[in-house]
């Protein structure tokens, strides 16, 4: 049950339309971006993966070094001991590295479908060992006191959640991990339930459990407990291999609606939607039974890793979700749906 409106311009942005951030690289993808207001102009953070141009027989990525310099390493694609059937991770003598290196580059739009880039507002970059293999899928919380930035930071030893703060989108103040491995789809809602800070998460127990959605609460945004798993994958649905959180979840008068996104075993990525009570969102009033919206356009099928929509940023007016989102893990993409409709969607 696809009830998504597809912008007719889709795909909004692809990687020939920017020019590449770190030199001597190439873009592979835009994915995934975290959305806001700011200035009066709708702004999307898009996650951009860069890698070296390839050569034949050879396969080559970056990494950021101890000095935080780029090195490129490279391999040659018969060597035995190489690992390379999955387009987004190498497997090399028992270590993973990533083939492209993500970081962060805001575009804006007066009328929210055509973007381009603003030389004053540069492009964030990952810092740090912890944040050696880039920064990937941002999500944006707009709050009282500015833009929170809750994002996944990949290295050779954890992926887990980062927090960025910004009230210009020029200065940023960096509060490092904030949820430890292995953890990411972090959302930030966007305002106080009973004087606590509320976050979704998604912590990954492959040995005993699976990857489901978790809530947690804060007095500071820094400092997170009282976790509840509040979303698990079904046996046999389309969400049956993982399941993670979208934006952030948006207040209406039956709950807070939250868009999520589920994975079945062949990696076919949908959209659904969960209802949490409006005092206490650990508990779940409702869940989608059928997708919102599946990769059903032809630019969703085919791209870097086909069959895929995925999103982490939304602008609500009115009845009205205004959604951005990554199809086949290589271009940007904007649909709308009535909230309306999600929630008649779930009784």
């Amino acid at each position: 049950m696809d009830i998504a409106k597809r912008f007719q311009q889709n795909p909004l942005l692809k990687p020939s339309d920017l020019k590449p951030g770190i030199e001597g690289m190439e873009i592979t993808c835009l994915l995934n971006p975290g959305v806001f207001r700011y200035k009066g102009k709708i702004w999307l953070l898009l996650r951009v993966a860069e890698r070296p141009a390839q050569k034949e027989g050879v396969i080559s990525f970056p990494v950021y070094n101890k000095e935080g310099k780029i090195n490129v390493l490279s391999f040659d694609e018969k060597d035995p001991q190489l690992d390379a059937s999955d387009p987004r991770v190498i497997g090399y003598k028992g270590k993973n590295y990533l083939t492209t290196m993500s970081y962060l580059r805001l575009v804006s739009s007066e009328d929210g479908i055509h973007f381009k880039e603003e030389k004053e507002f540069p492009p964030v970059f990952g810092e740090g060992e912890l944040e050696s293999f880039g920064i990937e899928d941002c999500r944006v919380a707009t709050t009282a006191d500015g833009y929170f930035l809750t994002f996944t930071e990949v290295s050779p030893v954890a992926v887990g959640v980062g927090l960025m703060h910004t009230t210009d989108w020029q200065h940023y103040t960096r509060h490092g991990m904030i949820f430890p491995p292995h953890n990411k789809d972090c959302a930030l809602f966007e305002e106080k339930i009973n004087d606590r800070y509320y976050a979704l998460h998604r912590p990954s127990s492959p040995e005993l459990g699976g990857n489901y959605i978790w809530l947690a609460q804060s007095p500071d945004r820094l400092h997170w407990g009282k976790h509840t798993c509040i979303a698990t994958t079904r046996d046999g649905s389309w969400d049956c291999a993982r399941v993670g959180a979208g934006a952030a979840p948006i207040r209406t008068e039956e709950g807070w609606l939250e868009i999520y996104h589920g994975a079945d075993f062949n990696h076919r990525y949908c959209l659904g939607a969960l209802l949490l009570d409006l005092k206490d969102p650990s508990h779940v009033l409702a869940r989608s039974v059928e997708p919102i919206m599946e990769p059903i356009a032809p630019y969703e099928q085919t791209g870097f890793f086909g069959n895929v929509v995925f999103t982490n940023g939304h602008l609500v007016e009115g009845d009205t979700v205004k959604m951005y989102y990554g199809a086949s893990d290589e271009v940007i993409c904007g649909a709308e749906f009535s909230i309306q409709e999600i929630l008649d969607s779930l009784k």
